[in-house]
């Protein structure tokens, strides 16, 4: 059966997709490592990879633009991008965007702080009065977008949050923990921001097309590729390329934040 459903979404996307007659998949992003980002002009990242690879099954070839968030959203709702990778399911953009069922990854947002200037932090409420440093376009979910016991202030990138909060120009910042971890450490912050317990908010990220005639079989035939790949020894190699330093880096991390707390 896994066979025969493959065979029928690759039928599907060659009979109805204008990408069958050759036509190149435009994709947007921003820098948002380790998952999507640029390293010395050269795209790179574990969802990045994988993009590549599994359209690279269904024999489509793609193309990487990378813009600011806010940007990128613009883009594919104005229809000038083919599709955007590692983006929220929002009822917002399901008119003119179609979602690969099948998720990329799974960010986990959380706060950062500033080791001189620490604050206490178990849930929402115990940021009243306090600023934090937020991403434009990003969703961190209806509680935390909604309070108005605190303060969100937007910075144009994520190294930009946290030069504002080594800066005490806002009193935490908000990321994925894999991304703020992987940031420190490119930023050579380590020792100068610290994570907090609170998780804000846990989302899968997709792969989304912008809605044209063919477009639903072909993010159908990417999710299930998608699915056959993630069972696969390379999916994992991948990963750990990727995360292996980052895993060092939590764990360097959780040993100085405990021996620290007390």
């Amino acid at each position: 059966m896994p066979n025969i459903a493959r065979l029928f979404w690759i039928l599907l996307l060659v009979c109805l997709s204008p990408l069958a007659l050759g036509e190149r998949l435009r994709l947007v992003s921003d820098d948002w490592a380790p998952y999507v980002y640029q390293q010395d002009g050269h795209p790179r990242g574990i969802d990045y990879e994988v993009t590549n690879l599994v359209f690279a099954r269904l024999g489509v070839e793609v193309e990487w633009q990378f813009l600011p968030w806010k940007r990128c959203l613009a883009m594919v709702e104005q229809g000038l991008a083919d599709g955007i990778v590692d983006i929220f399911q929002t009822e917002s953009r399901q008119p003119y965007l179609v979602y690969a069922p099948e998720p990329m990854s799974e960010v986990e947002f959380i706060l950062f702080q500033a080791s001189v200037r620490r604050h206490v932090v178990n849930q929402l409420e115990d940021l009243a009065g306090l600023t934090v440093g937020t991403s434009p376009g990003y969703t961190y979910g209806a509680a935390f977008s909604g309070a108005t016991y605190f303060k969100r202030e937007a910075a144009p990138t994520h190294e930009a949050n946290f030069g504002k909060l080594m800066l005490g120009r806002v009193d935490l910042a908000i990321t994925d923990r894999k991304a703020g971890h992987y940031l420190a450490q490119q930023l050579g912050l380590q020792r100068q921001v610290e994570a907090l317990p609170l998780v804000v908010r846990r989302q899968h990220q997709y792969l989304a097309l912008v809605r044209k005639p063919g477009r639903e079989a072909l993010a159908e035939a990417f999710a299930e590729e998608l699915r056959r790949f993630k069972q696969e020894a390379a999916y994992t190699a991948i990963s750990n390329r990727y995360t292996g330093d980052t895993k060092n880096i939590l764990n360097a991390v959780e040993q100085q934040e405990s021996s620290t707390a007390r």
